[in-house]
């Protein structure tokens, strides 16, 4: 049986968000918490069967990423994913770079809900994809080019780039190779050669490298040269 936590302190929603799960997946085990010592209480009762937190950042008695801080730091085997009505780009960003498998908007539509959950569930990670694509600058810089390219992406072939960026957006691999009309173990391939060329260890180092090199100006640059 599939356990899944919800940390949130407004009761409407952990009912809002309990009646989403059990309608689409069902059979799934729902715990609830309203703090983060409640939380952190549930967890180490059910340590070993719990699959999945879902955790607001605004707790009454944790402010922020410090609840997720304070839970990668006493189950470090815990995945936990973030969900909140705070989307700012960086935030997300740095929830990812302190251990959270995911982050999902409190916006996000019922289905595209259900689908992050599953992605979660299978091990991926999961990011919002209106909060992962840039904005248009106001005063675009010049494109990087093929000619000057930042050694790391320039490992990648144009596959390859094509897939972190659909990474970078929080697809899934299934996504992905629905996307590119591949197979999934191709997708799988073009990741695990991703992770050795970026020399990265995992899915989530490889995004956040992508979003400090800035891969979408990058490919824009390399295509037009």
């Amino acid at each position: 049986m599939t356990t899944l936590m919800v940390a949130d302190d407004h009761p409407l929603f952990r009912d809002a968000i309990g009646a989403v799960i059990a309608a689409g997946l069902p059979g799934t085990r729902l715990l609830e918490a309203d703090s983060l010592a409640r939380a952190m209480q549930e967890a180490e009762r059910h340590e070993e069967a719990l699959d999945l937190l879902l955790l607001d950042l605004n707790l009454p008695d944790a402010e922020g990423l410090d609840g997720l801080s304070r839970l990668r730091e006493t189950y470090p085997e815990l995945p936990v994913a973030i969900l909140s009505a705070e989307q700012d780009r960086r935030t997300v960003l740095a929830a990812i770079e302190m251990g959270a498998v995911g982050y999902i908007p409190k916006s996000t539509p019922r289905d595209d809900l259900l689908a992050a959950l599953r992605q979660l569930l299978e091990g991926q990670l999961y990011l919002p994809p209106q909060v992962m694509r840039r904005p248009p600058p106001a005063h675009p810089a010049p494109a990087l080019t093929a000619t000057a390219p930042d050694p790391r992406l320039a490992r990648l072939t144009d596959k390859q780039l094509e897939v972190l960026e659909l990474l970078s957006r929080g697809a899934s691999n299934k996504g992905i190779a629905r996307e590119l009309d591949v197979a999934e173990t191709t997708v799988k391939t073009h990741v695990s050669a991703i992770l050795r060329k970026l020399g990265v260890a995992s899915r989530v180092q490889a995004v956040l490298l992508a979003s400090e090199l800035d891969l979408t100006r990058y490919r824009a640059g390399h295509r037009s040269g």
